[in-house]
């Protein structure tokens, strides 16, 4: 693990129509973006999408969230087949 302070910036989107601004970690904005390109959507879009489903949870903590989730997924062992 690095000795790297962690830094929390500020990002601007428009999404659903409206200006917004997300607060998240370099790491999570880099796993964002990492993200929406996989799915091959704009990171407005993904966000739009998380937005949608995040019910009253802070739109950073629910972005942060969905990252894990993503994380915990894609980590899992594949099951062994005969």
């Amino acid at each position: 693990m690095s000795d790297a302070p962690i830094r929390v910036v500020k990002h601007s989107l428009m999404i659903a129509g409206h200006r917004t601004s997300i607060s998240l970690e370099d790491a999570f904005w880099t796993e964002l973006k990492k993200c929406s390109a996989a799915r091959n959507m704009s990171l407005a879009g993904l966000v739009t999408e998380i937005d949608g489903t995040r019910g009253q949870a802070n739109l950073s903590s629910a972005i942060r969230v969905y990252l894990l989730k993503r994380t915990k997924q894609s980590a899992r062992p594949e099951p062994v087949r005969d």
